[in-house]
């Protein structure tokens, strides 16, 4: 038998398929047309441009000005400091603002007569025992406030941050009565117990250091640096049997070392710049701090104005020195944690 064909199947040809080129071009139009038949679909939109972060034309004639106004009221007096510090004094009130002579005289004498020199060393001292006690002392209690859990975690963290609220002219005289009270050896009045003599008492190293080995400023940056690792270190650290002290080593201070820097330089700065406490706890001549030092060279010349300056700037210049050895270590740890991602 002969097989029967079917027409219609000869007549029809077949669709020859499409190249690969024809069927990407042919989506692409799809979606294009998609895209515009839908309106506010995802398409970019070009983002606005910010007038102050891109100022143009008077904008930037204002921006400028304002810089080079608070720059000159800032650097004026640094400027006068520096040309009275090196200006002769038999010339200083001719043409007191401008640099018309250079000497060093001053500074020898200031150094000389005002016992810089031994004053600096105080200085250097006594901000380096503060600036490690209140590294050592912020790390354990932001750690505490982080990990820890034991009641009425929250009130004292509080009461903590309430005491940035007081100044610190506020707890002089309460401050003042404490060292001399433990330089003759008080006895607290419930446990009656008698402190030691060495933990206070004025004209010493204790009565200049011992009320600034803890800061609550210190405790709060910690505790946040600490608060932004991720909590499943913690929990590695625990199963791995390490406890607080491992953890602290081993982890937490080559993770918040930034951090751990800027609070060093802020309070190495801060105790190095202080200039009521000392004046008030010391009276010997040979436990000036700096600060105190400059205060006691300007009431033995008054009538050398220029020589004072000269001692300011001998006193200013370790801070110069700490600032651009650590200025990179200062950027990390302010800048840390504020970008995500």
């Amino acid at each position: 038998m002969s097989a029967v064909t079917n027409p219609a199947s000869e007549s029809t040809p077949r669709p020859t398929p499409k190249p690969d080129s024809m069927l990407t071009s042919d989506l692409t139009s799809k979606r294009k047309s998609k895209r515009k038949s839908t309106p506010d679909s995802t398409a970019w939109k070009t983002p606005k441009r910010n007038a102050w972060d891109d100022p143009r034309g008077w904008r930037r004639i204002g921006r400028y000005a304002l810089l080079i106004g608070v720059s000159i009221v800032v650097l004026f007096p640094v400027y006068t400091t520096v040309i009275a510090a090196f200006k002769p004094s038999n010339r200083l009130f001719d043409n007191p603002l401008l640099p018309d002579g250079f000497t060093l005289d001053l500074i020898r004498e200031a150094w000389t007569s005002g016992r810089l020199g031994t004053y600096l060393w105080n200085s250097l001292l006594v901000a380096t025992i503060v600036t490690f006690a209140q590294v050592a002392t912020s790390l354990l209690s932001g750690y505490a406030f982080a990990y820890l859990r034991f009641p009425g975690r929250k009130l004292v963290f509080l009461a903590f941050l309430a005491t940035l609220l007081v100044p610190l002219e506020a707890t002089v005289v309460v401050n003042f009565d404490t060292m001399q009270s433990l330089g003759d050896g008080v006895t607290l009045p419930i446990l009656g117990w008698t402190l030691p003599t060495w933990l206070g008492g004025l004209n010493t190293l204790q009565g200049l250091t011992v009320p600034f080995l803890a800061t609550a400023f210190g405790t709060f940056l910690m505790r946040q640096a600490l608060l932004s690792l991720p909590s499943d270190l913690r929990d590695a650290a625990r199963i791995d049997g390490i406890g607080h002290l491992g953890f602290i080593r081993h982890v937490g201070i080559p993770l918040v070392r930034p951090t751990l820097a800027a609070l060093a330089l802020f309070s190495f700065l801060s105790t190095w710049n202080q200039y009521l406490w000392p004046s008030l706890v010391i009276s010997d001549q040979d436990r000036h701090t700096v600060q105190s030092g400059l205060r006691l060279l300007s009431k033995s010349n008054l009538d050398a104005p220029n020589l004072v300056m000269a001692g300011t700037i001998i006193a200013a210049v370790p801070i110069l020195i700490v600032l651009v050895v650590f200025q990179r270590q200062l950027v990390r740890g302010l800048t840390a944690g504020a970008v995500k991602g």
